[in-house]
């Protein structure tokens, strides 16, 4: 089907995934699309023009394939930028992903902003990616970090929030959409309580960009990271955004060719941002993929795709809640991500047993092992939809938990 259709419960997306079937051609009831996305042909075929007939590096060469390699890599900044509502395409610094997008803030601006008895602000829904990094950088520094509770549907609570600033609060870091809970953030909200103390907000992006349309400005952060392979996109790549001002004033974190201005053996200058941060052969033929997935994502609507995902994951609830010794974590409302326990059934062994039914699922601790603790279990499964899940596999999920059940009677 065409990627121009409009999306609703009969639109048949998922012919554009070939990834959606079994070996045997049978349906692929794909649940984890939190944890990384399937892709459209489109970004495969982006991703094949680029890696072959279009392939050359970028930036370096004077030949002609080099010139229109640099114009589709740049080209793909520029999409990413507006796609996210960016004021321009220098605030958008490529990285290998969310994860290495959070330690350059941490590694850069962090060890040259926070100093001893600084305090750095983490909520207990944080993906590892969002905290470890800032751990390291209190360890480093002599900072503190200080844990925002949540409320007790699992959402950030705002309320104790505030209540944690002080003057020598330097950064707030949060998740936009939480990867267990499918909880969302009123980022506006965080981000005026983290400016009223003069601190920096940052957030991880990874569940919000492919569920919800972005608008830097509106939102009123500091920082922005995202994944490319949660957005349909590849691996290998993924983005942060800063204000051009704060850019500006950061220093390099990794050197080498591509980041630099003038070498000497004396002295080295730096190229401006964002070329300062993207030291060595840039992500070429990952960049023109993203583009590539952006497109897709655009062209069915982002916020059509929220309230897509949000409805199955009302739908799943709604189901899970008639059935016995279930436990459903989170909010009533989620960003398509539902996450549950059986009781007397350990996550993995459901998992495992809802692969014999061609559902997968994730099952674990979701890089969130204080949250695990907050909960009070050991791991959760963990469902997340795609613009390509419908109801079927809901359908699908509900006769596996039910064997499952039976099995483990």
């Amino acid at each position: 089907m065409s990627v121009a259709a409009t999306l609703s419960p009969a639109a048949d997306v998922r012919a554009d995934f070939p990834g959606m079937v079994t070996g045997d051609g049978a349906p692929w009831h794909y649940l984890d699309t939190a944890a990384t996305a399937q892709k459209p042909q489109a970004v495969i075929d982006a991703m094949t023009r680029a890696l072959g007939v279009d392939y050359a590096t970028v930036h370096r060469g004077v030949y002609g394939r080099s010139a229109q390699m640099t114009l589709g890599y740049e080209a793909a900044r520029r999409r990413v930028a507006e796609f996210i509502g960016a004021e321009g395409e220098d605030e958008v610094v490529f990285v290998r992903g969310a994860t290495e997008a959070i330690n350059l803030v941490a590694a850069s601006w962090g060890m040259a902003q926070i100093g001893e008895g600084d305090r750095i602000v983490l909520s207990m829904l944080e993906h590892h990616s969002n905290i470890v990094p800032w751990q390291m950088v209190a360890e480093r520094t002599g900072a503190q970090i200080d844990v925002c509770p949540l409320t007790e549907d699992g959402r950030i609570d705002l309320g104790a929030l505030e209540a944690m600033m002080t003057p020598r609060t330097r950064l707030v870091a949060l998740a936009h959409v939480s990867n267990v809970l499918g909880s969302v953030l009123d980022a506006r909200a965080a981000a005026d309580i983290a400016h009223s103390v003069g601190a920096k907000l940052l957030l991880d992006g990874c569940q919000a960009a492919p569920r919800m349309a972005l608008d830097m400005a509106a939102l009123g952060c500091d920082f922005y990271a995202l994944s490319g392979h949660k957005l349909y996109g590849p691996t290998g790549i993924g983005v942060l955004w800063a204000r051009e001002e704060i850019l500006g004033a950061m220093p390099p974190w990794q050197g080498g060719g591509a980041m630099i201005d003038r070498v000497t053996f004396e002295k080295t200058t730096y190229a401006p941002p964002p070329q300062r941060f993207e030291a060595g052969t840039p992500i070429i033929t990952e960049a023109i993929a993203l583009h590539a997935a952006i497109d897709y994502v655009a062209a069915l609507g982002p916020d059509r795709l929220f309230a897509h995902e949000a409805g199955l994951a009302r739908q799943l609830r709604d189901e899970l809640r008639a059935l016995n010794s279930v436990t459903l974590f989170g909010p009533e409302e989620s960003a398509g991500i539902v996450s549950f326990a059986i009781e007397g059934v350990h996550p993995h062994d459901l998992g495992t047993i809802l692969d014999e039914e061609n559902v997968a699922i994730r099952a674990g601790h979701h890089c969130a092992q204080p949250l695990m603790d907050h909960l009070g279990v050991p791991a959760t499964a963990r469902a997340s939809f795609g613009l390509y899940s419908d109801e079927n596999d809901i359908a699908a999920l509900l006769r596996g938990i039910e064997r499952t059940q039976r099995i483990f009677g």
